[in-house]
């Protein structure tokens, strides 16, 4: 962490008293922190394969899309994710915050032979679009309690009719593992939450809490609580 990230710790903690937990979801929702963790152009913090969940899902079918199928990877990080669906024929937009990220995706892209359009954006910002994907998708999606609000709820008007969103992230269990994710519970989900802010526009296929071994590079290494979320939305 650089000077300027616990100069900023230490005033929000001074100034408005908050609690550390959510100064720590804050530090790791900032670009500073990622473009750190990024910064190695010949390490991948978490692995160049895909998600495991994301994967299962598109072989088995579960997520049907055709040839061409527009996707949107949020918080894509170094893009393995990303570059794994361009390698099924659909057309990618990955968004990070982190320039580093950003980078090392397209050239991720370029040894894969593929292409990955990039944007450097806050989720706090990003304007989603009305009926323009088939396809979101949310790795490990960790951000402060209000992006994550924003996104839940712009994403079910983001997707095409038909269209699918798909979600692994840790839960508040994963605390007691620390195998990665947040220190903090705050920007972690649930699938209550995930219920709650989608369940009225998705048709649910999934949404299951449970503990698997999640090995993901450096970051993610060990047993996980996570919840897994698919939703397609209704013709």
């Amino acid at each position: 962490m650089r000077i300027c990230s616990i100069q900023k710790f230490v005033w929000l903690c001074c100034m408005f008293l908050l609690p550390c937990a959510t100064i720590f979801s804050f530090i790791m929702s900032s670009a500073q922190f990622w473009n750190d963790r990024y910064e190695n152009a010949e390490v991948f913090a978490y692995g160049t394969e895909p998600n495991d969940f994301l994967k299962a899902s598109i072989d088995s079918k579960t997520i049907n899309l055709p040839q061409g199928a527009s996707c949107l990877c949020l918080a894509e990080g170094e893009g393995r994710n990303a570059v794994f669906l361009a390698k099924q024929g659909f057309n990618v937009v990955a968004v990070d915050n982190a320039e580093a990220g950003a980078r090392k995706t397209e050239h991720l892209a370029q040894r894969n032979r593929v292409k990955v359009q990039t944007i450097v954006a806050d989720l706090a910002d990003l304007e989603y679009g009305k009926s323009r994907y088939d396809f979101i998708v949310g790795i490990f999606c960790h951000v402060p309690p209000p992006i994550r609000q924003r996104m839940l709820d712009e994403i079910p008007k983001a997707l095409k009719p038909k269209g699918y969103a798909l979600f692994e992230c840790y839960t508040p269990d994963q605390l007691k593992y620390n195998t990665g994710g947040p220190p903090s519970p705050e920007p972690m989900f649930s699938a209550k939450l995930l219920e709650e802010s989608m369940g009225m526009q998705l048709e649910i296929r999934r949404n299951e809490e449970l503990v698997r071994d999640v090995v993901e590079g450096e970051y993610h290494t060990g047993e996980g609580a996570v919840v897994q979320f698919i939703g397609q939305k209704r013709p």
